[in-house]
């Protein structure tokens, strides 16, 4: 393994666990200004959906983001863990019996499973408003222009238009195969949609000029479409026990992906040529890029 990839994965584990402290401290029972109540049911479950374990690799993408362009460090960290609020909200709900219908997540009950499900959607609900909370929030020092670009920017990304709008798109695609353009604007939305936003983020919060935060766009983008890549090819190859939750659905369900129609040499190479163009995006940062750049081909590579 080379200096940059250990540096980086020493980075993102560290990156993980201050992220991990700030969400258990943003979602304690402490009753916040203008709340009247956290009920300790719903609490819990909330709790449950964020606080077990994982990468925390999109807060971590933000930090960094922000750190190459000279980015306020604790508003980074607020938006990161806004961000893993929101992603956490997507797979309590990805999970439902109504969606996904999956009873793992990361090698836990999900929260369906653990609670109910309908507290599994207020759960989903508590922790979407939640991230908006965070980010609008006078915890988080900046200023209040950049908030809002980070709100909006946020809203756009995971609505119906991003996120939500390509979960909608997935769930169609159970009964009707979409076409290769078709899926790549599935995947774009579904996924890569927040994955760009947490690279747009650091720009933001950096101030960035257009330029700038056009290329930290694209540069998302890039990554985007491998994480997507990188989770089809495991869902073919890898095993539940590795993965924490359950694999060949896809497969089974008749979803058409990248890899199930270029073929897996296809998928490999297209993931190499996504990395190579994401890191060709950073060139002009030289070294201070290398951490992204190990971020890039960690997501290739990742086994899990």
């Amino acid at each position: 393994m080379d200096a940059a990839m250990t540096t980086f994965e020493t980075k993102l584990r560290d990156s993980a666990a201050k992220t991990e402290a700030l969400l258990g401290r943003l979602l304690s029972s402490d009753v916040g200004p203008d709340e009247i109540a956290r009920p300790q049911n719903l609490l819990d479950a909330m709790r449950h959906g964020v606080l077990n374990g994982g990468k925390r690799l999109r807060p971590f993408l933000v930090i960094e983001s922000a750190a190459l362009l000279g980015g306020n460090d604790e508003a980074a960290h607020h938006v990161g863990a806004a961000l893993e609020c929101l992603h956490c909200y997507s797979l309590v709900h990805d999970d439902l019996p109504a969606m996904d219908d999956d009873d793992l997540r990361r090698g836990q009950p999900t929260v369906h499973r653990k609670f109910d499900e309908a507290t599994a959607i207020l759960a989903g609900d508590s922790l979407l408003t939640l991230a908006f909370d965070i980010i609008a929030s006078d915890n988080n020092p900046l200023q209040a222009d950049r908030k809002a670009a980070l709100v909006l920017s946020l809203a756009r990304a995971a609505g119906i238009g991003g996120m939500a709008g390509g979960q909608a798109l997935d769930l169609a695609a159970e009964k009707e195969a979409p076409d290769e353009a078709g899926i790549v604007t599935l995947q774009a939305m579904k996924t890569g949609a927040l994955i760009r936003f947490a690279c747009e983020a650091g720009a933001i919060i950096a101030g960035s000029n257009a330029s700038e935060r056009q290329r930290m766009r694209l540069f998302g983008e890039k990554i985007g479409l491998a994480f997507q890549l990188a989770d089809d090819l495991l869902d073919l190859t890898a095993d539940a026990a590795t993965m924490g939750k359950a694999t060949g659905k896809d497969a089974a369900r008749g979803k058409g992906t990248l890899v199930a129609l270029r073929g897996e040499n296809w998928a490999r190479q297209k993931l190499s040529e996504q990395v190579n163009e994401a890191a060709e995006l950073l060139s002009p940062y030289g070294a201070k890029a290398d951490i992204l750049v190990a971020a890039a081909r960690f997501i290739a590579e990742r086994k899990s």
